[in-house]
């Protein structure tokens, strides 16, 4: 869903390490040695710079008694905490010197007005990094180790790794006293948690946004430190000077409630599982210099919770046996009653996928307990995972998960769920299915229609909390003529995983009797969990269980109920989102039929006693988007690849062309549904109501910007790499002119969107002709941007600019001469436009997108492997 937070890139099936980024926060208080101490300042940027002070003042360690009185009650659990006079004292044993500890800052309460920049709610996430407390001389350091290099203890390789690998230092605490029987040391971290710590506060987005310039300790305190088992919540409000505010500048601060939580991570790791790119699971990456491959061996670990079975014996005799430890979601307090019921039931859909692993009840969600039925209860505490709930005008949930980067174990989650999704659930229901769907005729639904969407949504985020990426292959498994058949519907729903983007059926047309009309848990979902979580006995090895794995994935290869399609790539037209079925073609040609049956009536299925037409104006704009998605399902079939990932033990290609035949299909299919006009978009007794004369233009600039992107550099690249390897089986650049020169100047007399069209399609020529077309991202190699799509062509030395000059002389000869007033003024436009592309006077402005990214030919998938997810649910935006 709609988050912006990106730090990794998602690679060939796989994510980059969750990041643990040694030496990235900037530290509180340092000391190089026992003669100078550093002094922090603040700049107004937000960052923390020091300067040596001279030599410090030396307290020396006292007694225990002497700074904790008798009478201190100790708050007992992972560290015992203390509060004295307004001071937070951490007493670490000696145990936990050298333990790693997972630390995550959430915020509590945000300010009103912060809308972007990714965190902006409370529970929302800020931080997360591994701490370790590590005990020298009189001080105490929090070290925060770095897991991106690797060898297994036993290697003869292990000692160089650690000489490369130094654990950064976060912060130092002088020992102001030993324990009673000298088991443990007393620090005081009042400063610590009061302080700008980068680990504990604002990101650098919001920092900048706001002009922050430090927190101001007159307006910030430590609200509680809370001590429990396996874990320590810190609790503090912090404001900072800042020379911006989302409620009012003349405050000059912004105020935010954070809690941190320090939870102890299993002294002996999870045994890690290898990534495999042909089941979608996220996941980390390291470098492991302790394998027996003649190179640096770059691994993945599936990310995925710790499930073992209580009785092993039984499970072995394929028994299903509940896990020793369930997972176990909580219902945020803040959420509406009436939507309780469907987000427990959207997380309980999972356990029949469980059982495909061999577990029963492996999951489950329950209202979180009230202060009265437990006072200890917090939906920040790291123990717990929690379906938080926002107030939200934000049209978004999102999954995200937290994991051990040494073994990938997911240890918790918080969902976030924008109150405002139900808006974008209403609109796509009706748009996608009002034709044959009478209970989405409406402005508002049913309370029980809109908990099963909820119900839907619910149970997508969850899969991203158990490690499931999206599968954006999966709905190609079904035939199109499939999904207008209510039994088979019935059954599958509409794609065989819900981890797709397949959102409703607008493929199904009146009198299919389909009624089952949006995703469900289906045949991929138990697959993929089966494979990543069944328990195997004896003791195995990682990579043993690698074997195993693989040979259950040959098993299923080939058959696209269980083929799993990555996102982030514009290259293979099975691996779009908000599709369906196995042509794009057929498809888009009845959601199209739909869309006609659907237009007509929006304003009677939207009416709203006593409210303007702005409810009607937004779905209208939902129209033109659903039609805009179509017309790029459709376009990705042009110089499409399809990506099917082996390995050695598998034959046939990984990458093969789509067929000449289909790809000439979606050409003259654009022909059709595009480049003539479809007028059916303008009904002016509906536009009258709302649009002030921009109907005509966004229409048009649909057109050009979809015409840009049938013409990208990169499309054309795949092309002619397909007719240099397949000849005649190619479907070539001349094959893809020469139907679009037929489409565009099919008539003689071009009304003004054909006239339009044409002024484009020059305009994106002479774009191609004479603008570089080159991609480049900082770090990122050519065969990477390939594999997102951008497909690198030096288009200087190419083929592409002596067709585009021949096609651009073709038009030039063959425009008409005479005609009406218009139509001459057009012709002679274009000559010149023509004229100017073969000798340019000026600088090019591309205005079709044929040299930039066209829908379906975006960035790269650039996705938080916190979150799991990625704009789960983006509108579609239909200006150019």
């Amino acid at each position: 869903m709609k988050k912006h937070s990106l730090p990794g890139i998602y690679l060939r099936g796989s994510v980059l390490a969750l990041a643990v980024l040694a030496g990235s926060c900037a530290t509180k208080k340092q000391t190089a040695n026992q003669s100078l101490t550093l002094k922090t300042t603040t700049t107004p940027n937000g960052t923390v710079s020091t300067a040596t002070t001279g030599a410090p003042k030396k307290e020396g360690i006292k007694k225990f008694s002497d700074l904790i009185p008798a009478k201190t009650k100790a708050d007992s659990g992972l560290f015992n905490t203390y509060k004295v006079d307004g001071k937070y004292y951490y007493e670490i044993p000696d145990s936990l010197i050298n333990r790693e500890m997972l630390v995550v800052t959430r915020f509590v309460k945000t300010p009103g007005g912060l809308k972007t920049f990714g965190q902006q709610y409370g529970g929302e996430e800020i931080n997360d990094q591994v701490w370790k407390w590590e005990k020298h001389d009189k001080q105490v350091f929090i070290r925060v180790p770095s897991y991106s290099l690797r060898a297994d203890s036993t290697s003869d390789m292990y000692q160089s790794v650690k000489n490369s690998n130094l654990d950064a230092i976060l912060a130092s605490f002088e020992i102001k006293a030993f324990n009673k029987d000298t088991t443990g040391v007393l620090i005081d971290v009042t400063d610590f948690y009061n302080g700008d710590i980068a680990a504990l506060g604002l990101s650098d987005d919001i920092k900048k946004a706001y002009k922050t310039m430090g927190v101001d300790n007159s307006r910030s305190y430590i609200d509680t430190i809370k001590s429990f088992p396996i874990n320590i919540e810190a609790h503090t409000l912090k404001t900072y000077r800042a020379g911006e505010s989302p409620t009012d500048n003349s405050i000059a601060a912004v105020t935010f409630e954070l809690n941190t939580s320090m939870l102890l991570l299993p002294k002996v790791p999870m045994k890690y599982r290898i990534m495999d790119p042909r089941v979608g699971f996220f996941g980390q990456r390291q470098t492991d210099y302790g394998t027996n491959a003649q190179k640096a061996l770059v691994t993945a670990y599936i990310h995925r919770w710790r499930l073992e079975p209580k009785d092993p014996a039984a499970y072995a005799k394929g028994e299903l046996v509940e896990p020793k430890k369930q997972i176990v979601f909580y219902i945020d307090p803040a959420t509406p009653k009436k939507w309780v019921p469907y987000l427990i039931q959207g997380v309980n859909d999972w356990q029949k996928a469980f059982e495909a692993a061999g577990f029963k009840n492996a999951i489950t969600a329950k209202e979180a307990p009230t202060a009265k039925q437990d006072p200890q209860f917090s939906t920040e505490d790291a123990r717990y995972s929690v379906i938080r709930y926002f107030a939200s005008d934000v049209e978004n949930a999102y999954g995200p998960h937290i994991a051990d980067p040494r073994s990938g174990e997911i240890l918790e989650s918080h969902v976030g769920w924008y109150h405002n999704v139900m808006q974008l659930l209403r609109d796509w229901y009706l748009i996608q299915t009002a034709a044959v769907n009478p209970n989405a005729r409406h402005a508002q639904f049913t309370d029980d229609q809109m908990g099963e969407l909820i119900r839907f949504v619910s149970s997508h985020e969850v899969g991203h909390t158990l490690g499931l990426p999206h599968n954006f292959g999966s709905s190609y498994a079904y035939p199109v003529d499939s999904l207008r058949s209510k039994t088979f519907t019935d059954k599958h729903g509409t794609a065989p995983s819900i981890m797709d983007y397949a959102r409703f059926n607008y493929i199904a047309q009146p009198g299919d009797g389909v009624t089952h009309l949006y995703p469900q848990i289906g045949e991929y979902d138990d697959w993929s969990i089966k494979w990543g979580y069944t328990w195997f006995a004896g003791n195995k090895t990682p990579e043993q269980e690698k074997e195993i794995l693989a040979v259950w994935t040959n098993k299923n290869a080939g058959n696209p109920i269980y083929y799993f399609g990555r996102q982030g790539t514009s290259i293979d037209p099975r691996l779009q989102n908000e599709d369906l079925g196995d042509n794009a073609m057929k498809a888009s040609a009845y959601g199209i039929a739909n869309l006609k049956r659907i237009l007509p009536n929006l304003e009677k299925w939207s009416y709203k006693k006593n409210e303007d037409y702005s409810d009607l104006n937004e779905l209208y704009n939902e129209v033109l988007g659903q039609y805009y998605r179509y017309m790029g399902h459709v376009t990705t079939n042009i110089g499409g690849m399809n990506e099917n990932f082996k390995t050695y033990d598998q034959k046939g290609p990984v990458y093969d062309f789509v067929s000449k035949e289909r790809q000439r299909e979606a050409a003259l299919f654009l022909n059709q549904q595009l480049y003539t006009t479809p007028l059916w978009l303008i009904n002016k007794a509906e536009l009258a109501k709302f649009d002030n004369g921009v109907i005509i233009n966004r229409i048009k600039a649909m057109q050009v910007s979809l015409l840009g992107n049938e013409l990208t550099a990169s499309r054309l690249a795949r092309m002619y790499d397909n007719e240099a390897k397949n000849g005649a089986n190619a479907y070539t650049v001349a094959q893809l002119l020469t139907d679009l020169h037929t489409g565009i100047f099919g008539t003689s007399k071009p009304d003004s969107y054909q006239r339009n069209l044409q002024r484009g399609y020059i305009e994106n020529l002479k774009g191609l002709l004479n603008t570089d077309a080159s991609f480049s991202f900082p770090g990122v190699s050519s065969a990477q941007l390939a594999s997102w799509g951008f497909t690198p062509i030096n288009i200087v030395l190419s083929d592409i600019r002596p067709m585009v000059r021949a096609e651009l002389k073709k038009i030039d000869t063959g425009l008409p001469k005479g005609g009406d007033a218009m139509t001459a003024a057009h012709y002679a436009d274009l000559h010149l436009r023509i004229k100017e592309a073969l000798n340019p006077t000026r600088p090019i402005v591309n205005v079709g997108g044929g040299m930039g990214r066209g829908i379906n030919d975006s960035k790269p998938a650039i996705l938080n492997e916190k979150t799991g997810s990625m704009n789960c649910w983006p509108r579609t935006n239909v200006e150019n």
